[in-house]
């Protein structure tokens, strides 16, 4: 008896293109989640490069700036000092002491000069209230307003910061 082969039933296509679209669909997800998981990577990558040269910057300031508060307070004492000088120069028979102060004063200014540490430059300069402070204000014939008149104290700076404001007398121009 020969058998007969039962003709194949019509073939479903309907999974096979579902299964085509999920194919096409998973692919625009993943390439969604590709171009995502890039941004995340770039964006770590700069907030990592920013966090490395912050912190050599902090590094490098902090190196810079290690002796700040040392030397934020030796400028009264280097006031007291030359009073103390100007006083050995008024002192009948006092060179030798007067010798020796000089030569302190010479090392300590090469000490500071050293350390970054410069004076405000007062003397026929308008006046500049990021690096001034005035005193006083006094009427002359011969200086603009608004230049220094006189420094009363001396200001100082580190590299780029300010110390000590230097105090200044600021001119108000011709007496009326």
């Amino acid at each position: 008896m020969s058998k007969k082969h039962a003709p194949h039933p019509p073939a479903n296509d309907a999974p096979a293109e579902k299964a085509a679209g999920q194919d096409a669909g998973n692919a625009g997800d993943l390439a969604a989640d590709l171009e995502k998981f890039r941004d995340l990577a770039l964006r770590t990558a700069a907030d990592f490069d920013n966090y490395r040269k912050r912190a050599a910057r902090e590094k490098e300031d902090a190196i810079r700036y290690a002796n700040n508060s040392l030397l934020e307070d030796l400028p009264p004492v280097i006031d007291n000092f030359e009073l103390g000088l100007e006083a050995a120069r008024s002192a009948p028979g006092a060179d030798a002491i007067l010798q020796g102060f000089g030569m302190v004063s010479r090392q300590l200014r090469d000490f500071l000069s050293s350390a970054g540490v410069e004076e405000v430059v007062t003397e026929d300069a308008e006046f500049d209230p990021n690096l001034m402070e005035a005193v006083g204000h006094e009427a002359d014939d011969k200086v603009p307003e608004g230049r220094v008149l006189r420094q009363t104290r001396r200001g100082y700076k580190l590299r780029d910061r300010l110390l000590r404001p230097a105090s200044v007398v600021v001119s108000k121009g011709p007496a009326q």
